[in-house]
């Protein structure tokens, strides 16, 4: 057993505050990890340390509530409550400028009006046409509007109630297993992944390296052979169509089910 499961489970057993600063000790490069991933995609007039410290509060949370019991790892449910701590605070905050918000509205409503009329992902030169606006402008939009990407993408407005109960429940850890919260967690994520698949390739493969192979903005540009901006293009238009296949699912099924 590994010296921090090891002061993990010994805090279980004991609950001795100096067991878990051990452990916020020892997990603290997770939490400065996290917040700088998701600092690179903010303004820079949010604090890096502002994030730190919501990520402490979301470590020290994961401690409290971890169930052993279960077969999720503690690093993995850790990294959840971590990054969730971080976005609960920025969304608290509203530091995004409304101006921002109403540009990032209009390029999701764009993206949701083309693909409904074609069945598929909108291509740039629809968007400008839809937007009337150039390619370099529509960039210029797609820059602008990068940052909100980190929050809608993770917006509970996104799913039904069921789903909401769904993540609540989950992200509570609650003792049991519960067969409907598994199916609806489910469910969410092969929203999600139906999602990707349908993607451009780029798109695609920007998301893979940026969030399963940990490399940034610019480690990916060397591998696409495309500027850092470009990247950060790209990441934005796979969260537009994301949010907007995910909302017109939702969309449907609510029609269903009426």
């Amino acid at each position: 057993m590994t010296t921090k499961l090891r002061n993990l489970k010994d805090y279980r057993n004991t609950k001795d505050p100096r067991v878990k600063q051990k452990i916020i000790v020892e997990y603290a490069p997770l939490v400065k990890f996290i917040a700088q991933r998701i600092a690179s995609r903010l303004p820079a007039n949010v604090e890096l340390d502002d994030l730190i410290s919501c990520g402490v509060i979301g470590l020290m949370d994961a401690i409290e509530k971890f169930d052993s019991t279960r077969q999720n790892k503690f690093k993995t449910y850790a990294e959840f409550r971590i990054r969730g701590s971080i976005l609960d605070e920025l969304r608290a905050q509203d530091w995004i400028p409304r101006s921002v918000r109403d540009k990032a509205k209009i390029l999701d409503r764009a993206a949701a009006k083309i693909e409904n009329q074609y069945g598929r992902s909108a291509t740039e030169q629809e968007m400008c046409k839809e937007l009337n606006v150039s390619l370099e402008e529509y960039h210029s939009l797609l820059n602008q509007t990068q940052s909100v990407s980190v929050l809608n993408i993770d917006d509970s407005n996104l799913f039904k109630k069921c789903d909401k109960k769904s993540m609540r429940s989950l992200t509570e850890n609650r003792n049991g297993t519960n067969p409907f919260i598994s199916i609806n967690a489910k469910d969410i994520s092969g929203k999600l992944k139906d999602g990707i698949k349908l993607l451009p390739e780029k798109q695609r493969l920007v998301l893979s390296l940026y969030y399963y192979e940990d490399l940034n903005l610019k480690e990916i540009g060397q591998v696409l052979g495309v500027t850092e901006s470009r990247v950060s293009q790209l990441h934005t238009q796979a969260m537009i169509r994301l949010r907007s296949k995910l909302k017109n699912k939702i969309s449907e099924e609510d029609l269903r089910a009426a």
